[in-house]
């Protein structure tokens, strides 16, 4: 029987899989390398070998309401997209709230996790860790839940451009970036597109003499804020907004979609627009890109051929001269080093994960890998719901199909991804938002019944059919059920108003409305009687006057004989 857990991290997904494990009964341990919980969103001046790392100024892309815990609703007071150090302590909030500092031992490294001899009977871990005197412990664990990310190790891709070993600029990746200081007054180049290449174009663009994007495809780019100035993610993603999708054609959405969208900016004129379809792949999320490039200060150019002494070379053709730095936002390779390599049976030696979480090759489920997916949404409820999923896989309450069965499912996911991703190492990574979470949440009993709240409590129902997806609705009912939940559904556009409080706005002056005027009313009254007097009227109404008059009679008659 599994008692006692492994957790690899303190970061987000650590922190849920701590509180979890409690919440089920079960003796977490958590194994952080660093000083302090975060992970991710620990903010620090110096990068760290194979560990995240994140720039001063980075604001988080999807709206509190959406990625929060779903029985811990983030503070009302807190903006609906925050700075990273509020999200951090949003965190300490959390582990404080539910006692979880007490199971976390932080400045110890897991070195390696290995099944033991009787792993297919026991399905048990050993587990060999180091603290920060290098002191080496060893410990048996029933089961392993693995958080330590996969933004570990940043890939730069160097080689895939001549010249650049004689290249006399900076070239740094963007895991080395902290703020835009050294690049003041320089003519800097950003080589990459994701939502970090935007955010570190834009703010480099604030000071450096001129930056220059570079890209070997464009984005789709849409602002945080939706009609009226409310989170964007709030108003898209909604259980009525996937029946719409599936309801209506695609071609029909992608169409409106990027009208919309060019009705902004015009995505071609911009030099942004992209190859793919609206709907395909994830929006590139930022509030401050077209203006930058409106005012100059921001240049998008195609991908980079070569690099010469002081200058690139793009595969246009064109060439800017004396560049001082190249930044490249070109992403993470996730390592998990302290893994068996058997797990690691995809083509480039990839973690094989059946729904993301578990290793199909194993006799006994007792790993579980979390937060090792892609998703056009908030990821922090996702990891939530794996986490909740795998602990009573753990517990035997919640069984896994046969292995050929997860390895068909897994190469069917992988298939139906690979339209809108080529590459088949980033098709397998991608999840629907709701989609996901409804599985994981109907595997464990935790799913809405909609038609029965439709009856029961049709305010409710329409909340959630209507409204967008927050993490609360997994809450209402099942294993692990918050009484808050129903009251956090139906209050969270009250949350999403708070922050915006801090100004009473003046009430504007009553007028009455010219439509309203006395005079008008006379004028229409007068109007209407000079038109019942026409003669074209008049003899209307006589008419109408007698045939009622003869009704009169009839009916007396009828009803009323001498």
């Amino acid at each position: 029987m599994v008692r006692r857990v492994a957790v690899v991290g303190a970061g987000s997904s650590g922190l849920a899989c701590v509180k979890v494990c409690l919440e089920e009964g079960l003796d977490p341990v958590c194994f952080e390398s660093s000083d302090d919980i975060g992970g991710l969103w620990k903010f620090k001046e110096s990068p760290e070998p194979d560990r995240s790392s994140i720039y001063r100024s980075l604001v988080v892309n999807t709206s509190k309401e959406m990625m929060c815990f779903s029985d811990f609703p983030m503070p009302d007071d807190y903006p609906n997209y925050m700075h990273n150090s509020l999200l951090l302590q949003y965190f300490r909030l959390y582990a404080e709230h539910f006692h979880l500092l007490q199971h976390i031992r932080l400045q110890t490294t897991v070195r390696s996790v290995t099944q033991r001899l009787d792993f297919s009977v026991s399905g048990q871990w050993d587990v060999v860790t180091t603290n920060k005197n290098n002191e080496e412990e060893r410990h048996i664990f029933d089961a392993v839940l693995v958080c330590s990310g996969h933004y570990t190790r940043p890939v730069l891709p160097l080689s895939d451009f001549q010249g650049h070993e004689t290249f006399l600029g900076r070239l740094l990746h963007s895991s080395e970036y902290k703020d835009a200081d050294s690049f003041r007054g320089k003519r800097v180049v950003v080589v990459g597109f994701g939502n970090s290449g935007g955010d570190i174009a834009v703010e480099i663009s604030r000071s450096a003499e001129k930056t220059f994007l570079s890209v070997r495809d464009g984005f789709w780019v849409i602002s945080r804020m939706a009609r009226g100035g409310l989170p964007v993610d709030m108003a898209l993603i909604s259980r009525f907004n996937i029946l719409l999708l599936q309801l209506l054609p695609k071609t029909l959405i992608n169409w409106a979609g990027e009208r919309a969208l060019n009705q902004n900016y015009d995505h071609e004129l911009y030099g942004l627009k992209p190859r793919h379809r609206l709907l395909d792949k994830r929006p590139l999320v930022n509030d401050d890109l077209p203006g930058r490039i409106l005012q100059g200060t921001l240049v998008m150019k195609p991908n980079i051929r070569a690099f010469k002494d002081s200058g690139v070379t793009f595969e246009d053709g064109t060439v800017e001269d004396n560049i001082d730095a190249v930044v490249f936002c070109t992403g993470y390779k996730g390592i998990f080093p302290f893994l068996p390599s058997a797990l690691s049976e995809g083509p480039h030696r990839e973690l094989t994960l059946y729904k993301r979480v578990f290793p199909p090759s194993l006799q006994q489920p007792t790993l579980a890998i979390m937060g090792l997916f892609q998703v056009k949404g908030p990821i922090m409820p996702i990891v939530e719901m794996q986490v909740r999923w795998a602990v009573k896989v753990f517990s035997g309450l919640t069984r896994l199909p046969s292995t050929q069965k997860m390895l068909e499912v897994l190469e069917a996911d992988r298939r139906l991804n690979m339209h809108s991703f080529p590459n088949p190492q980033q098709a397998v990574l991608q999840v629907d938002f709701i989609h996901y979470l409804d599985f994981m949440a109907e595997e464990i009993g935790v799913k809405p019944h909609l038609w029965r709240l439709l009856l029961t409590d049709p305010v409710l129902w329409a909340k959630i059919f209507f409204g967008p997806c927050t993490p609360y609705q997994y809450r209402l009912t099942g294993p692990g059920q918050w009484a808050g939940a129903r009251r956090a559904v139906l209050t969270q556009w009250e949350r999403v108003a708070e922050p915006f409080r801090s100004r009473a706005a003046p009430e504007p002056e009553v007028r009455r409305s010219f439509l309203c005027s006395p005079w008008l009313t006379a004028c229409a009254g007068t109007m209407v009687v000079a038109l019942l007097l026409s003669h074209k009227i008049v003899p209307l109404v006589q008419r109408a006057t007698q045939t009622l008059s003869r009704s009169k009679s009839f009916l007396c008659d009828l009803w009323f004989p001498d």
